[in-house]
């Protein structure tokens, strides 16, 4: 499984190029628009082809399922552990954050994944992730519940790696939305993982 995470503003082309990933095999987007109003994100799903709603995960304004029968909703760490979760469960599919493999291995099954970050330097911001050995942690998984999604300073380069390693799947940020040709670069990383 591949998925992309938005840029936290908008970029140049965005909802276009996000719709010709979605043509050229992206499993999911997650929309991560923390500074978006509410009327921002409305016009931002209206850009975005319809067909492709099942496969967008939010991440705030969950409300918004019914007008774009969206069921897929993400809840950071802080969210987890105060249980705002709690009354999407049995209408969606959800996923969370985690930032090590203890804390994964510990997720209940009403998660679908997890994301795990950082698995290597991050490309959108500089300098984090440096000394992280999550990489090497995730060989030790031990949920056999929720799929493992492996996130930071993933490219073309490194993608195969964290599924030899054992992920699941891989999120892709700053490879693509800090590149001159976001669609490319994501063309390219679905095409190492495919080989």
């Amino acid at each position: 499984m591949i998925l992309v995470i938005t840029p936290e503003t908008r970029v140049q082309n965005e909802a276009e190029i996000i719709n010709r990933m979605f043509q050229e095999g992206l499993d999911l987007l997650h929309i991560r628009k923390p500074v978006m109003s509410r009327e921002e994100m409305t016009s931002f799903l209206d850009s975005i082809d319809d067909e492709f709603y099942p496969q967008l995960v939010l991440h705030g304004y969950y409300d918004l399922r019914k007008d774009y029968h969206i069921s897929r909703f993400h809840f950071r760490e802080a969210d987890r552990k105060d249980e705002t979760y709690q009354s999407y469960i049995s209408q969606s599919t959800l996923s969370t954050s985690v930032h090590d493999i203890e804390t994964y291995d510990s997720l209940e099954k009403e998660w679908e994944y997890a994301l795990i970050s950082p698995v290597f330097p991050s490309i959108s911001k500089k300098g984090y992730g440096e000394e992280s050995t999550v990489m090497e942690e995730i060989k030790n998984r031990n949920n056999p519940n929720v799929k493992l999604i492996a996130l930071g300073g993933i490219n073309e380069n490194n993608i195969c790696k964290v599924f030899e390693n054992g992920a699941d799947g891989a999120a892709l940020l700053g490879a693509v939305w800090e590149s001159d040709e976001p669609l490319n670069t994501f063309k390219r990383c679905r095409k190492n993982v495919l080989l």
